[in-house]
Order: C-alpha cells, then structure tokens, then sequence
C-alpha cells in the first residue's frame, strides 16, 4: 500500500527479521489475485492476495495480513486469504496482525515473530511510527514541486533519491538526518515559482488513496496538468489514530475531527473511510481547497454511501467534487478524460472567483 512497506522493513530489520518487499503492484499482481479472488470483491483485496502470492513466489517464509473489528468487508479479509493460501498449501505462512489492538496489538505481533526483547520491540515501533511520518512530510514536498517543475519528470527522480535515503536511515539520529538530505534533494528540482497551480485534495478509500497503480497514478497524471496533490487519508494520520498512545497524541486527529465535521451528514461511523470522506470534503471546503477527489473501490458499499451524501453537501459545499470508482476494468483514456475535464473546471472556476473579487475592490 504505497510506502507504507518502507516502516514495515525498517521494523523488521530492527527485531532481526529480514523484510521481502514484493515487487511493486502491477498487471501481474492483478492477474495472479484474479485467478482465486470472489468476482465481487473490491480492488484492495485483490491487491494484497496478488502481492502475498508474488511474495510467496519468491520463497518467503511468512505474509502477514491485518485484522478489523469494524463494519466493512476488511474483517473478512483475513480468514478469506487464508482460506485462499490453504488450498494452494501455503497455510502455514499466513500471519495475522491485530493492528486495531492499537500499539499493543503491534507489540503483540513483533514479540510472536521474534525473540522478544521488549527494549528492541519497542525501538522497532518507535522506527517505523517516525519514517511513517516523515514519508508523508516527503510526499507533501514532492507533490508541491512536481506541480511547479519545469521539465516533468525531474521532481520524481529527486524525489527516489530522497526515498532511498529515508529507506536507509536505521535508527532516530540517522532518519533525522536522512530527512534533512531528502528535503535538499527534492528541492534540487527546477521549478517556475510564479506558476499559478490547482490545489486538490484525495479523499476516499485509503488503500486506493496510497496506492499509485491502483488509483491509476492519479498524483502523477495531475501534476503533469500542474496540480499540487495533498492525501487526506495518510498512513501516517492513521498510526496516530490507532496505534500511538493517547497520552502521546498532539491536536486533534484525523479521525476526532471526521467525528466533528462530518456530524451534520453522518451521524456513525458506517465502516471503511466513509465517515473520514464526509468530513475531508467539509474540511477542504472550510479552507478554500480547489477541489477534492474521492477515489474507491467498485462495490465498496462505506464509500458507495458517502458518495450519495456527497450531493447533500453542496447545499453547504461549494468545494467541485469529483468521484472515481476503481477496479481492474477502469479504462485509462476515459480516466484521463474525466481529471483533465475537472482541472479545466477547477481553473475557470478560479478564474471567475478573483476576477469577481477584482470588481468588488473597484467599486
């Protein structure tokens, strides 16, 4: 799921156990899942089983997979995988990793796979909680700086750069450093500063949003058109919610405010991110965000849900909200067609809002 690999390996590495970073997600992915996956189940299981079957490809001795109590079809992913890999006599490399149990449930599952140390353990955590917030610092640097630069390209090999020097920082001191370096590398892109961009805002399902092949490389096609893209749902504000202890927790959390902004359309939580969808469209029209975009899996019923209040929304919303439903038959021109379509809204849009801004000033 995107980068989150990155905490994980650092993690690992630090109970002494070696990481196997599938390759990336691809067409590949895709297919092996496609082969042993339920017709109707949604993107994001595909995903995962497609990487633990190229993962156990390449001889790996466990996949781990995390465990949900809430109202959505991920609680079931786990005991369905499982299933999946015990017919193909993979059975006993399955691993399961109560992440909602919060830190202790991460505790929990770093003491099972290795000798444990409780200091190490706890080292470990504190590791990949700290590259999981510094990759999302990173990504917000990268995302402003492809929007601006001059040759297109430039800001994503600056931006691999700094990523192998976040992967290599083994402990506190090192990522500290490490993300000094990686801030300089990123800004070594040339960029037009007086370039006047589009600010959007990704909503929706947070595998989908982190995920760039899933999502159709949805960041990238945007700063190509000289938008600077900002994820709503992060890894990062998700550790924070579930994982860091309270008493360690700074302002208000990604989760604490879709419970407050959200109360006026959505009264529970409904499952999935629906709940944070609702209230990242009213939070990024509070601010005078340019847009947002709400990405989710086909038939992912949370999401389904938050899109039909979506509509309720503009009574109060004047935030442009563009909706994109993913799965592996998402046909890539009409993709490109619909974001191109709803940049030059965005544009003209902001266009006519200064230019009447311009005439109150004259009168």
């Amino acid at each position: 799921m995107g980068n989150v690999y990155i905490g994980w390996a650092a993690a690992l590495k630090k109970m002494g156990v070696e990481p196997l970073v599938p390759p990336r997600t691809s067409k590949k992915t895709l297919e092996l899942a496609n082969k042993y996956s339920p017709e109707s189940i949604c993107l994001p299981y595909k995903m995962v089983l497609g990487n633990f079957l190229q993962a156990i490809e390449k001889d790996v001795d466990y996949v781990a997979m995390i465990s949900s109590p809430g109202i959505c079809r991920l609680g079931e992913y786990g005991q369905s995988i499982k299933h999946v890999l015990t017919e193909m006599g993979h059975g006993d490399k399955y691993l399961e990793l109560q992440l909602y149990d919060g830190f202790n449930g991460m505790y929990r599952f770093l003491s099972e796979i290795s000798d444990g140390n409780p200091v190490a353990i706890v080292k470990a955590i504190n590791i990949a909680i700290r590259k999981m917030f510094v990759l999302d610092r990173i990504e917000n640097l990268f995302s402003y700086y492809r929007a601006r630069e001059i040759n297109f390209g430039t800001a994503e090999k600056h931006y691999n750069k700094a990523l192998a020097l976040i992967i290599d920082a083994g402990n506190t001191k090192e990522l500290k450093q490490a993300e000094k370096e990686a801030i300089e590398e990123i800004k070594k892109t040339p960029i037009d500063e007086n370039r006047e961009v589009i600010h959007v805002e990704i909503t929706g399902e947070i595998f989908l949003v982190q995920e760039p092949f899933s999502n159709q490389y949805i960041e990238k096609e945007l700063g190509r058109m000289g938008v600077q893209t900002r994820r709503t749902l992060t890894v990062s504000s998700f550790v924070k919610d579930a994982i860091i202890p309270k008493a360690f927790k700074k302002g208000e959390t990604h989760l604490e405010r879709a419970y407050r902004m959200a109360r006026p359309y959505l009264m529970r939580d409904i499952g999935g991110d629906a709940l944070e969808s609702v209230s990242d469209v009213a939070y990024a029209n509070e601010r005078g965000v340019d847009g947002i975009i709400h990405v989710s899996p086909f038939t992912c019923m949370p999401e389904i849900m938050s899109q039909n209040i979506f509509p309720t929304m503009r009574e109060n919303c004047e935030i442009p909200i563009l909706t994109l439903i993913m799965d592996e038959q998402t046909g890539r021109a009409g993709y490109i067609t619909r974001l191109e379509a709803f940049v030059d809204l965005m544009k003209r849009r902001k266009f006519y809002k200064k230019k009447k801004e311009q005439e109150a000033l004259t009168k």
